[in-house]
């Protein structure tokens, strides 16, 4: 229906009355050059750090270094249509990322943009992000456990919610299988889920994304993506951005895991912007803030006291190294950061013993506060006896002939190295750990073939849930068993390995 012209003139003296007649007052700068994703701004006098920067065609950009007469700007939209002379304008605002129980189950960049072909993220808030990691005060101790379901995790090197452990390797040696199989085995906990690509293949990420599909829980799942395709500017801020996102849940008193693959291409990319934006190279051509990067990053993991709600936010961030070098600069750094190291062994990978955990050199600072107690108990020497046995396997290789005692322990230490052998997508729950631990420990499995534990361990669950129903839930539930219910899941494990032996003969 067209509009009268009285009605058109009213509204038009009403949009006149509502203009702010007056001077006013823009800073306003100038692109010197662009490149590579790095825009080199004269002017804005009042710019400061991390301030988002509008371009004249619409593409922004946050402040990285403030120099004396110019301003290193890192472009998050890409260098396309950014040309020397454009306009620059100062937002006053910083970098912000939306947050929220809408981005559950999807597939968003660093901005909180949909990536998945759904619908806008619907917003509760946007939070900046750089934030201040928790103080000391509103920290408490980590002492509640993160199951991973990887047997080798969580009886030797236990995680808890709130801890930072590294998981460090090779190429290819299975780093992100074993962030994956973590957040996979989350489906029957409380804890949620977000995974940070950064610098990743799409096709590598693609895997992530379907397999949480498939095996996890992906309506608690949030996946960040920063490929390698992508500016480098959203490379940068991506682990901030999941961080971020992470926190939301954790303030309010939920638990969360956050997953970063992996922080030595996030480290590169630094790198990168930092010589593009001519700061000092110091070593490996690393800026002399690479250090301080990272430290700000991961601090921000924590388990809250009951004031501050009493959630966590546990990470595992993922490096590369290079032949086994460990004592590189980046893992060396990541090292000093963090609550512990996974590190996994080439050599093992090529060996078949997946997940290839050396067990020497990986540790957990926590140790045994974080694990629940039946498994401490169950486990207490495992690490132990497995260092062991790896040196007297080494002596029998020159031919000694071991007295009837140490051949003992080198059968028991291969059926160990059997159990600790776990596939991909197969986390087991603390009861089938407990029942395997003792199974071991009692010598219940000693005269079955090597071979044959991988059958046992893929029977053990429904044996348990069929036989003693009562103690997996009350281990799930406490993380405790007395002695006569140790007894009782003993006899039930032996009447388990029997029947699988009758089964197989």
């Amino acid at each position: 229906m067209p509009i009268s012209a009285e009605d058109w003139l009213s509204q038009a003296e009403a949009r006149l009355e509502a203009v702010q007649l007056g001077p006013r007052l823009a800073h306003i700068g100038r692109v010197e050059s662009v490149g590579d994703g790095v825009a080199m701004v004269s002017g804005l006098p009042d710019a400061r750090l991390d301030e988002l920067l509008r371009f004249a065609r619409g593409q922004t950009g946050f402040v990285l270094t403030l120099d004396q007469d110019r301003i290193g700007c890192v472009l998050l939209d890409g260098a396309e249509g950014v040309e020397a002379g454009d306009v620059v304008t100062g937002t006053g605002e910083v970098v912000r990322v939306p947050v929220g129980e809408d981005l559950l189950g999807r597939v968003v960049d660093p901005l909180g943009r949909a990536l998945d072909g759904g619908p806008p993220i619907r917003a509760a808030r946007f939070d900046p992000v750089e934030r201040a990691a928790p103080a000391i005060i509103q920290r408490d101790p980590v002492v509640q456990p993160v199951q991973t379901g990887t047997l080798a995790i969580d009886a030797m090197f236990a995680i808890g919610r709130g801890q930072r452990e590294l998981i460090l390797g090779d190429r290819a040696t299975g780093k992100t299988a074993l962030a994956v199989d973590a957040m996979v085995n989350q489906r029957s906990s409380d804890m949620i889920c977000i995974y940070v690509a950064i610098g990743q293949k799409s096709s590598a990420v693609a895997r992530v994304v379907d397999q949480i599909r498939r095996h996890g829980a992906p309506d608690r799942t949030i996946f960040v993506m920063a490929g390698s395709a992508s500016a480098p500017g959203l490379q940068w801020i991506a682990p901030f951005a999941g961080f971020t996102i992470a926190e939301f849940f954790r303030d309010r008193g939920d638990h969360a895991l956050i997953v970063l693959d992996d922080l030595t291409k996030h480290a590169a990319t630094h790198r990168e912007i930092a010589l593009l934006t001519g700061q000092p190279p110091g070593r490996e051509a690393y800026p002399g803030d690479i250090f301080f990067l990272h430290s700000r990053l991961l601090e921000r993991a924590a388990r809250l006291c009951r004031d501050k709600g009493g959630g966590s936010l546990t990470a595992l961030p993922i490096a590369e190294t290079d032949a086994g070098n460990v004592s590189a600069y980046i893992p060396t750094n990541l090292i000093s950061i963090t609550d512990g190291q996974l590190i996994l062994d080439a050599q093992l990978f090529a060996q078949g013993h997946k997940p290839a955990i050396d067990i020497g050199t990986s540790v957990s600072r926590l140790g045994g506060k974080t694990q629940a107690k039946a498994l401490r108990d169950a486990t207490g020497t495992m690490r132990l006896d497995y260092a062991q046995f790896l040196e007297l396997e080494m002596f029998t290789r020159f031919g000694e002939q071991p007295e009837a005692r140490v051949r003992g322990q080198i059968e028991r230490g291969r059926r160990l190295r059997a159990l600790l052998s776990q596939p991909l997508l197969s986390p087991l729950r603390v009861i089938d750990q407990v029942a395997l631990a003792i199974a071991l420990g009692e010598g219940i499995i000693d005269d079955l073939p090597v071979p044959e534990l991988s059958l046992i361990r893929q029977s053990l669950p429904a044996w348990l849930d069929g036989h003693v129903a009562d103690l997996v839930a009350q281990l799930a539930q406490t993380g405790t068993i007395d002695g006569l219910q140790r007894d009782r899941l003993v006899a039930s494990l032996r009447e388990f390995i029997e029947s699988q032996r009758i089964a197989t003969t």
